[in-house]
Formats: structure tokens, C-alpha cells, sequence
């Protein structure tokens, strides 16, 4: 049986603990997958009661709602920039979308701001029955999917408190979001109430040859979807993923990285133009230094670029993997790993 046939058949109303697999692998093979739940990848750190380990898995899961715009609203791509007007344009269009719908317009407007304009109140207006199953909602939709499961990284060295706050805190996440929670990583040792499920190690050894291309473009862009066609014609291009979450440090939120090459650590990055703001530019440079610090090579190009030349934005990229490639098989590669 495949990862993703024992995924698919996991319960979706509690929480449950994997064994025997990599977390990043769990969510890779879900990410790939065209059908089912696709796997959140939250890292909180250590919690001490339930209530502090429930609003840092929801702080970090609204990183990844805010990453995956305009994907849970399309309309957003048009707004031009995060003036007044400009969000007052896409909390109204937000509130539109939530008519219909599960989403709680309120939430949703909210959190479109949030989004476009990359600030947030220093307290959150919303309590947390509100922000989960908003949350898990807007990310759902943000990957076309009709649900999704928080896959948790238990943090190293609980002692019984810590993990009692991890387990407790898991337990209401899966009430209130009314989705699955999974943890991964290291195993519990002082709680037994969590069903224990143990993965394969021959169902995740990717047979050969490795797949061309895991996950997919951002839902909603259509620049990414014309560099995703482009980039599939070239032999080259094999191993790439979409959207993958990466966190370059444990002590900082991941972030959804456009594109990669994971063996040969190169990012690409496609800017819209909510990139040209102030703060996103110097937020944009300080993850590049970032990924370069830990040995990945960095490309940017705007969405005018790719719609306009995408030819010599991949053959730009092709250069770039191919000299990694070349480098790994001299062993002149030195990338911190």
C-alpha cells in the first residue's frame, strides 16, 4: 500500500500520531497527491498549557492562509497595492466570497487585509473557535482542496506537562476545526491516549525514477501555471516542488517557498506586484539571506517577467540547476545541510 493510500485512511475526526516517517515526507506525498486532504506542516515550539499550544499552531497556520493569497481569493490579484482603497477593495470582495458559504465574512475580510497589506493587530480581534475553523478553511480552499489536516511536529525533550499541553491542545484544534491533526515527529512518551500509527518504510521509498514534479502551482496564478508549463517540456527541469514549506530556522515560522529544487538547493521565486511594497521587499531580502545562508541558491522574477519572456526565465533557471548539478557530481558542492 502507498504513503498516500495509508494517509487516505486515516480518521479525519481525531488526533492521531505517525511513526516511521519523516514529517516532510508525509507532506510531500500529500502535496502531490491530486485527491484527499493535503497536510499542513506547523512547527510550534514547546507549550506549556494547552491554550499557548493551540494559539502558536494557529499563528503559524495563518502565515500559511496569508502565504497561499490569492489562491482562497482571486480577486485579490488585482488589487494594485495596500493603500486604503486597495484594501478596502479586498475586504469588500472578501466579503462577497464568504456570501454562500461557510467562511464567517467578518474573519475572512479581516484576514484579506491582514494579507495584502502583511500587518496584523498586535492582539488577535478574533478568538480562537473563530481563527481555527476560519483558518483551516481558507487554507483548504487555498490548495483546492476540500479539507485539510494540520500535520504537527511534537517538539524534542517534553517532559509530561509539555506534552499533555501538545495533546490536549491537539484534541481541541480537531474539535473546534473539525479537522484531522496529525503528530509527527518525535514520539510521546508520558501520553498513551493518542493512537500510535506506524507508516511503512517501503511505502515511502520513492521508486525510480523520482517524480518530475510534486505539488503544484499557487491556485489562482496564472503565472506560475504558464512557468509550470514551460518547465514541464524541459527533461531538466525533473524534481521540482511547488509550493513547499520550508523553515530555515526552528525558533521562526516556515514559509511557502514558490518553487524548488530541494537536491540541488535552488529556489525560484515569483513576485507579483504586492512584492514592490516597502516591507515585503525588505521582508523578501532578509529570507533570501536567509536560504543563502544555509547553502540555497536564490532566483526572482516578476510576473511581468515570466508573462512576458518565459522562455529565457527558464532557460535562466536550467543554467543555474545545471551548474548545481555539475557540482554535486564533482563534489564541489558545499551547501549546509
Amino acid at each position: 500500500m502507498s504513503l498516500v493510500q495509508q494517509l487516505a485512511g486515516l480518521p479525519v475526526d481525531r488526533v492521531v500520531q505517525l511513526v516511521g516517517v519523516p514529517t516532510d515526507t508525509v507532506a510531500a506525498a500529500t502535496t502531490g497527491a491530486t485527491v484527499g486532504p493535503v497536510a499542513v506542516v506547523l512547527r510550534p515550539g514547546p507549550a506549556r498549557t494547552p491554550g499557548s499550544f493551540v494559539r502558536a499552531v494557529l499563528d503559524d497556520l495563518e502565515q500559511v492562509a496569508v502565504a497561499l493569497l490569492p489562491g482562497w481569493l482571486p480577486e485579490a490579484t488585482h488589487v494594485p497595492r495596500a493603500d486604503p482603497f486597495g484594501l478596502a477593495a479586498v475586504r469588500a470582495a472578501a466579503t462577497r466570497r464568504a456570501r454562500g458559504s461557510a467562511h464567517f465574512a467578518p474573519f475572512l475580510a479581516y484576514l484579506a487585509g491582514v494579507a495584502v497589506s502583511g500587518r496584523r493587530p498586535p492582539t488577535d480581534p478574533f478568538p480562537p473557535e473563530i481563527r481555527c475553523p476560519g483558518l483551516t478553511r481558507v487554507v483548504a480552499d487555498g490548495f483546492g482542496r476540500p479539507r485539510v489536516s494540520l500535520l504537527v511536529e511534537v517538539p524534542a525533550g517534553l517532559d509530561p506537562a509539555g506534552e499533555r499541553a501538545v495533546v490536549a491542545g491537539a484534541e481541541w484544534l480537531c474539535h473546534h476545526g473539525r479537522v484531522a491533526v496529525w503528530l509527527a515527529g518525535t514520539p510521546l512518551r508520558h501520553e498513551d491516549r493518542v493512537a500510535a500509527v506506524a507508516l511503512t518504510q517501503a511505502a515511502v521509498t520513492p521508486p525510480p525514477p523520482a517524480p518530475a514534479v510534486l505539488g503544484r502551482p499557487h491556485p489562482g496564478s496564472t503565472t506560475e501555471a504558464a512557468l509550470e508549463a514551460a518547465l514541464a517540456a524541459e527533461s531538466w527541469a525533473a524534481g521540482r516542488v511547488w509550493n513547499h514549506y520550508h523553515q530555515p530556522h526552528p525558533l521562526t515560522p516556515p514559509v511557502c517557498l514558490d518553487l524548488l529544487w530541494p537536491a540541488e538547493r535552488c529556489v525560484v521565486e515569483v513576485d507579483g506586484p504586492e512584492h514592490c511594497r516597502p516591507d515585503r521587499f525588505e521582508a523578501d531580502r532578509q529570507r533570501d539571506v536567509r536560504l543563502q545562508m544555509d547553502g540555497y541558491a536564490v532566483l526572482r522574477f516578476t510576473n511581468a517577467r515570466i508573462n512576458h519572456d518565459v522562455g529565457a526565465v527558464v532557460h535562466q533557471i536550467g543554467t543555474v540547476i545545471r551548474a548545481r548539478r555539475r557540482d554535486l557530481a564533482e563534489g564541489t558542492f558545499h551547501a549546509r545541510r
